[in-house]
């Protein structure tokens, strides 16, 4: 069996579903106008730096919806995935993870960004395994702001990714071949680990990395 690993936000989709679920907030009137926007722009610039402060964004991106009855956000996430999400998931990517699943291999989705957001994307890909930034819950069930164990960002999707593999009873050299697909710096870790790595839609640095290390590249969007 082959494992295949893919990052989400600019792998499989052609946007950041973080920051669009931000700029959702926004627009449905939860989150405080520009003001809100300002600082959620200021994260992601963060993250494409590879600066991310990962526990001060968790804090603020849950902060507008985590006090909300948990029905309420969950139907507001369902509206998001029909209105912002479903149209961004293009077919050669549904295509791609299918070609993987179809051979035979344990495929996993191993991203950034949070479970909340990205728990129905995964499964309108139709991939079972996700590993995303587990957000932590107090005694009565609700999400506290604060992240649940190693968040799965740059050198956490390895221990992630091992901790996963551990809880399937498998570990990296059980399998021939390992491969993961990313857009972003933030994953060099991960594909410094696999044997083969992807860059998918590479942001340019990236791009100029896999070119001198003789990586694929791979264009899933313009």
């Amino acid at each position: 069996m082959n494992l295949t690993l893919f990052d989400l936000d600019g792998t499989l989709i052609p946007q950041d579903s973080d920051h669009s679920f931000g700029e959702y907030m926004v627009k449905i009137g939860w989150a405080d106008g520009a003001a809100w926007a300002e600082r959620n722009d200021e994260f992601y610039a963060q993250y494409q730096r590879g600066e991310l402060d990962v526990d001060a964004y968790i804090d603020f991106a849950t902060s507008v919806w985590r006090s909300r009855p948990p029905a309420e956000a969950e139907a507001t996430r369902a509206r998001f995935m029909e209105e912002v999400m479903s149209p961004l998931m293009r077919d050669n990517a549904r295509a791609l993870v299918r070609q993987h699943q179809d051979a035979g291999d344990l495929v996993a989705i191993v991203t950034a960004t949070n479970e909340f957001v990205t728990a129905p994307i995964a499964a309108a890909f139709g991939v079972e395994h996700l590993i995303a930034v587990k957000l932590q819950r107090d005694a009565a069930g609700r999400y506290t702001g604060q992240i649940d164990g190693v968040p799965s960002f740059q050198a956490g999707k390895i221990s992630r990714v091992r901790d996963w593999l551990a809880s399937e009873g498998r570990q990296w050299q059980d399998f021939e071949r390992t491969t993961f697909y990313s857009d972003s710096v933030n994953d060099l870790p991960l594909l410094e680990q696999v044997s083969h790595a992807v860059a998918t839609n590479p942001t340019p640095a990236l791009a100029d990395i896999a070119a001198k290390r003789g990586w694929t590249i791979l264009k899933l969007f313009e």
